[in-house]
């Protein structure tokens, strides 16, 4: 049964979009915490990948008890090793040992997360995948309170592939009742993760069509113009890099461009279309009174009465020791550092965020506290290159 939200028209709505990465994932756990730190309260929780299981153990617990379970659920898949090296003793052999952790979890699997199948399960029979991900569902029932999901104040949405269909797909709490199912059809990435029944159809991880929730996000705003939105972006993949010098820099590389979705691009387009609204309105006001109020000219403004949207970026940027194995490399030692380095980046951005005047009304602002060459042609002021709007 579709619930009715319980958000007024014109109060502010706070937004956290969370980007799919696998083991990278402890980037946005980190955000979160310093966002929450800060008092910000969160309307919306959209995810794919491991963003939706991040967005579950948010939307699934209550305030108070979210970074608890975020940080139990990154505790509980982090390979626990006898040994937990320094990684300034590691310096050069970094690297070698990040890779060397990322085999291990591929060979016995992440606790809680998934285990491998034995090689006989693996054909001809379904289901068609490397792991056997029933850990996670145990660990979701364990962490999330899904009736506090469904019918809690916070909207959830993820997003799927249909198998059969290869059409992309939003599980919304507001159309359907959200279970542990549809969180891992979310992240079900073949061929390691095998699809996930959903009724009488079968889903793949959404980042297979589209890495980041951002585009359903600002399609389906509610509250028209007269409620302000924040959107924070958390991106686990960067789509700005440098030219890869060897074969596991290349890979590295096409795994960031694969998977960043070209979430500029996808805030470029929404912009774009926020200010040709506006431009739509203001050339109606130049018609005359009676030509203004004809049903023609109502059609055709219909839907162009945005809202004031800030997106606020917060992207992982690769440290040095990285390689293209960091998505699935689930060691202790590199969860914290991300998870470290997401709620640095998290009050980087806030700093960014209050530093800033209030909005126009109607304007989509965009801002970034780690600017590069991408944003330079969105800047209008060349002396504050931070705000890009």
């Amino acid at each position: 049964m579709p619930r009715t939200p319980t958000a007024t028209h014109t109060a502010p709505l706070t937004a956290l979009v969370l980007q799919g990465g696998g083991a990278l994932g402890a980037y946005q756990a980190g955000a979160y915490e310093a966002l929450a730190e800060r008092a910000q309260t969160l309307d919306w929780v959209a995810g794919i990948s491991i963003g939706a299981i991040n967005a579950a153990l948010i939307a699934g617990n209550p305030p108070q008890r979210r970074v608890d379970r975020l940080r139990a659920f990154w505790e509980r898949v982090s390979l626990a090793m006898p040994v937990r090296p320094d990684p300034d003793l590691l310096g050069p052999a970094r690297g070698w040992w990040d890779n060397a952790m990322a085999l291990w979890g591929a060979m016995v699997g992440v606790p809680g997360f998934f285990a491998p199948r034995p090689p006989l399960a693996w054909w001809p029979q379904p289901p068609a995948s490397w792991y056997d991900t029933s850990p996670l569902h145990d660990t979701l029932l364990e962490l999330v309170d899904f009736d506090l999901l469904n019918d809690g104040p916070m909207r959830f949405s993820v997003g799927a592939v249909g198998v059969e269909s290869g059409n992309f797909t939003y599980f919304d709490n507001q159309s359907e009742r959200i279970g542990p199912e549809h969180v891992m059809a979310s992240g079900a990435l073949p061929p390691g993760f095998a699809a996930v029944p959903i009724g009488d159809r079968w889903y793949w991880d959404g980042g297979l069509v589209s890495n980041t929730p951002l585009t359903y996000v600002m399609d389906h705003l509610d509250g028209g113009a007269e409620r302000p939105v924040t959107v924070f972006q958390i991106d686990l993949f960067n789509a700005r890099g440098r030219v890869p010098e060897t074969l596991a820099d290349a890979a590295e590389r096409e795994k960031d461009i694969r998977y960043s979705s070209r979430t500029r691009l996808v805030s470029d387009l929404a912009r774009e279309r926020h200010q040709l609204h506006q431009r739509l309105r203001r050339l109606a006001e130049m018609l005359p009174k009676t030509q203004q109020a004809s049903t023609e000219v109502r059609e055709l403004l219909r839907g162009t009465q945005d809202a004031t949207v800030t997106l606020v970026h917060v992207i992982h940027r690769r440290n040095a020791c990285e390689t293209q194995t960091k998505d699935y490399e689930f060691s202790h030692l590199s969860m914290t550092e991300h998870w470290q380095a997401g709620g640095a980046d998290m009050a980087a951005s806030l700093q960014l965020l209050a530093r800033q005047g209030p909005p126009r009304p109607g304007e989509f602002r965009v801002l970034d506290h780690h600017p590069d060459a991408s944003m330079a042609r969105h800047v209008s002021n060349r002396k504050n290159p931070e705000n890009p709007s």
